[in-house]
C-alpha cells in the first residue's frame, strides 16, 4: 500500500473533523468523498494526486469565501444556494482552521435541528479532538474559579477586621475633632469676655485732663458757726 502524501494527510485531518460531528457518516456517490448527515451532503471533497478539491454550504460566510483566490461557486446550479467549491494544487494551501470553519457551518445548515442543538454555540467550540481540549480548558477554568473564590474567603475576616479598625480610628478622630472644636469654643468665649471686660472698664476711667491746665479745685464747704 503506498504512503500517502501530505495532501492525503490533510484530506484525512478534515474527514475526522467531519466525521465528529453528530450523525455524520460517509458516502461515495460518482467517486468522491461525500460527508452526509441524514443522508444529506455537507462536504464533497477529492483528492487527485497532490490536488485537493472541497465543497461545502455556506450561507453565512458565502460572500466573504468568494473573495479568496481559490475558491469560486460550486457547479450545477449549487453555487446559487451558497455552495462554495475551493481548489488547492498542494497540501500547504490548505487553511485547515478555515476549512474547518466551513465544515462546522455547512454541517449547521444540512443537519436537523435536533443534531444542531447537541453543538456548543457557533465559535465557541467544535466537536471532535477540540472539544476534549474544550471540555480540560473549562475545568481549568473551573478550578481557577474555585481557587479565587477560597482566596477571597479565606481573605474575608481580615478584610472585615480591616474594615472595623478603620471605622474604630474614624469614630476616634470625629471624637478628637469634635472635643478641639469645644475647646476652641470655650477659649472664643473667653477671649471675646476678657475684650469686653477691658473695654468697659476703659469707658468708667475718667478723661485726664488736659495738658498745661490743673484741673478745677472741688468747691469749699462752708464753715459753721
Amino acid at each position: 500500500m503506498p504512503a500517502e502524501n501530505e495532501t492525503q494527510k490533510v484530506e484525512a485531518v478534515l474527514r475526522e473533523h467531519a466525521m465528529s460531528y453528530p450523525g455524520a457518516h460517509e458516502d461515495f456517490p460518482w467517486g468522491h468523498r461525500a460527508m452526509k448527515v441524514n443522508d444529506k451532503t455537507f462536504l464533497f471533497m477529492t483528492v487527485d494526486g497532490e490536488k485537493l478539491n472541497l465543497s461545502a454550504k455556506l450561507p453565512d460566510s458565502k460572500d466573504a469565501a468568494l473573495t479568496l483566490p481559490f475558491t469560486e461557486p460550486t457547479e450545477y446550479g449549487l453555487g446559487k444556494s451558497g455552495w462554495v467549491t475551493a481548489h488547492f494544487d498542494e497540501a500547504s494551501q490548505v487553511p485547515v482552521p478555515v476549512i474547518k470553519a466551513w465544515i462546522d457551518e455547512s454541517y449547521r445548515a444540512i443537519a436537523p435541528r435536533k443534531l444542531v442543538d447537541q453543538l456548543p454555540a457557533r465559535g465557541t467550540a467544535v466537536p471532535g479532538p477540540a472539544a476534549k481540549l474544550s471540555k480540560a480548558a473549562s475545568k481549568l477554568s473551573k478550578a481557577a474559579a474555585s481557587k479565587k473564590a477560597s482566596a477571597r474567603q479565606a481573605a474575608a475576616p481580615a478584610k472585615k477586621a480591616a474594615k472595623k479598625v478603620v471605622a474604630k480610628v474614624k469614630t476616634v478622630a470625629k471624637k478628637a475633632a469634635a472635643r478641639v472644636k469645644v475647646v476652641a469654643k470655650k477659649a472664643t468665649r473667653k477671649a471675646s469676655k476678657t475684650v469686653s471686660a477691658a473695654k468697659a472698664k476703659t469707658a468708667r476711667k475718667p478723661a485726664a485732663p488736659a495738658r498745661g491746665k490743673r484741673p478745677a479745685a472741688a468747691p469749699k464747704r462752708a464753715r459753721r458757726s
